[in-house]
């Protein structure tokens, strides 16, 4: 800034000197005297006041009437849902008077303190978290080089302290009058997000849009959380579509919370509103260690951890393709309400989600008979991968629960990849060094057999109940191909193809041959499943596993 001269010009019957001669203390104007400059100084602005009214400012973001509009539309203001997610009087703001830096497009003249951001750390049920929230009421919460600096440095501190990040999303994407520096800024926030996966917890709400580059961070993050009808995600929005593909969609069907919670597996969970988002993210903390050199939080039960409930030995249906409802095994396995599905509407062959065993947290994946049979395919192979690599970065002990009669076959399934997809589920089971626990509930065919956490995958603890069938395929199908020449000829093919399969049940269908192989370590009644993993990992408490040394795998993506 141009330095103000305050020194005057000299007299205009007087040429200057080039500085003021010296001049009888007496023969001083009024205005100079020392006693009325003291006197004006004092008429400065107070500072408490001046501070005071700078935190107004703070507060009132893009100011009352853009807050109230939120309001009005059943949202929180940013500010609104930091105090909401964290714990009361705990939130702590950092980068409180930043403004941005950019001089084009008159944005000198338009600077509002705190730059559409707001940036911190508080607690979350009495543990540190470092949270940002973009306030869409200034400048369409876009992100300025400035901004992105305030989240950069809470992620730093994050990684430094060793504390989950959480980010409240709500911007219209890179601030354009910045051009490559809001560019920039998006990079910065890329990379510490690559840094910190597996490191800290990475939790992302969408509170509102995010779009084009502002996706790829939450995508990077491990959760993210959305709220219907008022926020969306996408890479690039209806109008574009329209304009390139002749397309007509609307924000919603593109990128809805329900569309990313049913269709793309992008988001984990949908809430009604604002606060509902917020107390998720809260339940979800509650499961999660603050680092990957921390256990996930211990919480006392009231629920034996002895208890045996007589329904699960009747829970499976006789047939062997009958469906079953696998939420109501884990309900009773699992301590009371605990537990706390992940990606409930995506891919519900399968399921995945967190639960407390006596206490401690586990990463719970089961087969799910209710939908398709709980076979695997591509997007319960992705679904599965994913929670199971998460829950081996943060020490959370996995239990599989199974019942899968092998991959989903099909062109479509082939074509679109499932050697590939199916893979990373074998991958992230084979890398896993956390406990791993399995129950074999029902069926076990195939290379899904393999791939569900078995023995020879590294299983510390695998058991059956005493219906399960362990086998290459079902008897039917084993029977067509074994015996094709002998039921060609057969004068009765319908009885003989009858003795034939009860003879393969009788001789595979059941969980005794592998038991005897040491591919199980026992056969017990399903109502001590319970007791049982219990035990297990309480035996497994100070287990220690490592790969061979590596820069780092190289998953089949």
């Amino acid at each position: 800034m141009k330095k103000r001269d305050v020194s005057g010009p000299p007299p205009a019957d007087k040429p200057s000197t080039g500085g003021h001669p010296k001049t009888p203390r007496s023969a001083l104007p009024a205005a100079e005297s020392p006693e009325l400059i003291t006197g004006s100084a004092a008429a400065a602005p107070d500072p408490m006041e001046d501070l005071h009214r700078r935190r107004q400012e703070v507060l009132a973001g893009g100011g009352p009437e853009k807050q109230e509009k939120v309001r009005a539309d059943g949202r929180l203001t940013a500010r609104e849902r930091i105090l909401s997610l964290c714990d009361q009087g705990s939130f702590v703001e950092r980068g409180v008077f930043v403004t941005h830096r950019c001089t084009d497009f008159g944005m000198e003249k338009r600077k509002v303190t705190g730059d559409g951001v707001i940036s911190g750390h508080g607690t979350v049920h009495g543990r540190p978290v470092f949270v940002f929230a973009q306030d869409f009421t200034v400048f369409g919460g876009t992100l300025s080089e400035a901004n992105a600096r305030k989240i950069c440095d809470i992620m730093d501190l994050a990684l430094q302290n060793g504390a989950p990040v959480v980010g409240l999303n709500d911007s219209g994407g890179a601030r354009i009058q910045e051009g490559v520096q809001s560019l920039g800024g998006y990079a910065d926030i890329f990379l510490r997000n690559t840094l910190a996966s597996g490191v800290v917890p990475q939790i992302s709400a969408i509170l509102g849009p995010c779009a084009g580059g502002a996706v790829y961070s939450p995508a990077i993050t491990d959760f993210i959380v959305m709220v219907e009808d008022t926020s969306n995600m996408f890479v690039t929005g209806p109008n574009v579509i329209k304009a390139v593909t002749n397309e007509t969609v609307t924000s919603e069907e593109l990128g809805g919370a329900m569309t990313h919670n049913s269709r793309s597996g992008v988001a984990h969970f949908a809430t009604r509103d604002d606060q509902n988002c917020l107390r998720t993210v809260r339940k979800l903390l509650s499961y999660l260690p603050q680092n990957n050199q921390e256990e996930p939080p211990y919480q006392s039960s009231s629920d034996p951890a002895d208890r045996m409930d007589e329904e699960l030995n009747r829970i499976v249906p006789a047939g062997p393709d009958q469906p079953y409802d696998m939420r109501a095994v884990i309900q009773l396995v699992v301590d009371r309400d605990s537990f706390f599905e992940v990606q409930e509407h995506y891919a519900r062959n399968i399921l995945v989600g967190f639960a407390r065993l006596a206490g401690r947290v586990i990463g719970l994946v089961a087969n799910q008979p209710k939908f398709l049979a709980g076979v695997l395919d591509i997007s319960s192979s992705l679904k599965a991968a994913r929670f199971v690599r998460f829950c081996d970065c943060f020490n959370i002990p996995l239990v599989t629960l199974e019942d899968v009669p092998g991959f989903l076959p099909g062109t479509a399934q082939e074509w679109g990849g499932i050697i590939k997809h199916g893979a990373k589920l074998l991958y992230a089971y084979c890398e896993a060094t956390v406990p791993k626990l399995t129950v074999v509930v029902r069926k076990a065919y195939g290379g899904a057999y393999d791939v569900m956490s078995s023995k020879h995958i590294r299983g510390d603890y695998n058991i059956a109940w005493p219906g399960a069938q362990l086998a290459v395929m079902g008897a039917e199908g084993a029977v067509n191909i074994i015996h094709r020449g002998e039921l060609a000829g057969a004068p009765d093919l319908d009885n003989r193809r009858r003795e034939l399969v009860a003879e393969y049940n009788r001789t595979f269908a059941n969980p005794y041959i592998a038991a005897s192989l040491g591919y199980l370590d026992d056969v017990i009644e399903p109502k001590e499943t319970r007791p049982r993993l219990v035990a297990a990992l309480r035996m497994l408490d100070n287990k220690r596993q490592e790969n061979p040394r590596k820069k780092h795998g190289n998953i089949p993506l």
